[in-house]
């Protein structure tokens, strides 16, 4: 019921104020203790550090709720902000709508979801990279948590959320040994989830080439989930420099920007309730 109650208020109002949203709090915490990373060892330390402010009280609060009868009226609204699926088709699609200004609006609104440089992407690598964030977003914004929920309850919950936050705000190849260990624990958080993830969004009879595909890009996660939008839609996604899946279809028109939003808020909210079903009551 607490998972329910955290699709709907997802499916209803979206986030929560930034200052009741304990993922911007995992920001600000991760914003101070960078300051203080000198490398890989102490990378380490202020990431657990933070693993245990954020996720040790998920769990005691967990423990704490779980016996009370309406325990899991609170525990639906702690879970909410940790995932997030109507922000995500929401942002997707105000990048197709920023068409209607120009091609500078669209790259501008894409910078939102992207960590990628856009300022010189074409028309067809705006909706690339669209499509892109849209699919390891279902992965790693709305299933993994979820399924983190469902394994360990709200803490597991947290604790992914903080990996993930931790790995987009340390975990770039320029950082090197300061951020390696927030990247590879993300890593090793989203192996399930992004396959899972790929799987369930690639059509069946092209499982053996989601495999082939996934492996093209640098993340051992992220192209699982890219690989399988591309598959189901049929258009080729493509990193200018670094990868190309589905190369031999074409790029994406708009008609698939909108299928990918579809599909991805139909499965989304989809294994959601089966993961509400599973859990039972909580």
């Amino acid at each position: 019921m607490s998972l329910l109650l955290a699709l709907l208020l997802d499916a209803l109002w979206g986030e929560p104020p930034s200052r009741l949203h304990p993922v911007v709090w995992m920001g600000r915490y991760l914003s101070w203790a960078w300051k203080r990373v000198r490398g890989f060892g102490s990378g380490a330390f202020y990431w657990a550090l933070g693993a245990l402010l954020f996720a040790l009280p998920a769990f005691l609060l967990d423990l704490l709720l779980r016996p009370w009868a309406w325990g899991w009226v609170l525990l639906g609204l702690c879970l909410k902000p940790l995932f997030s699926l109507r922000m995500l088709l929401a942002e997707v699609l105000s990048v197709e709508r920023a068409w209607g200004e120009d091609l500078e609006a669209a790259r501008a609104r894409l910078s939102r979801i992207v960590s990628r440089r856009t300022e010189d992407l074409s028309e067809e690598e705006v909706r690339e990279a669209a499509l892109e964030s849209l699919a390891e977003n279902l992965s790693d914004s709305l299933l993994a948590p979820l399924l983190y929920y469902a394994l360990f309850g709200l803490g597991g919950a947290a604790l992914y959320r903080y990996a993930n936050t931790a790995d987009a705000m340390w975990g770039y190849p320029e950082h090197g040994a300061r951020g390696a260990f927030a990247a590879r624990a993300d890593d090793l958080l989203n192996l399930l989830p992004a396959r899972l993830a790929g799987l369930l969004l690639c059509p069946p009879g092209l499982w053996g080439r989601l495999w082939r595909e996934a492996r093209k890009t640098p993340s051992p996660n992220a192209g699982f989930p890219m690989a399988a939008l591309a598959l189901r839609l049929g258009v080729q996604l493509r990193k200018r420099g670094a990868y190309a899946l589905n190369p031999l279809a074409p790029s994406p028109l708009p008609a698939h920007l909108r299928k990918g939003v579809l599909w991805v808020g139909g499965l989304g909210y989809g294994v959601g309730l089966l993961l509400a079903a599973a859990t039972g009551f909580w």
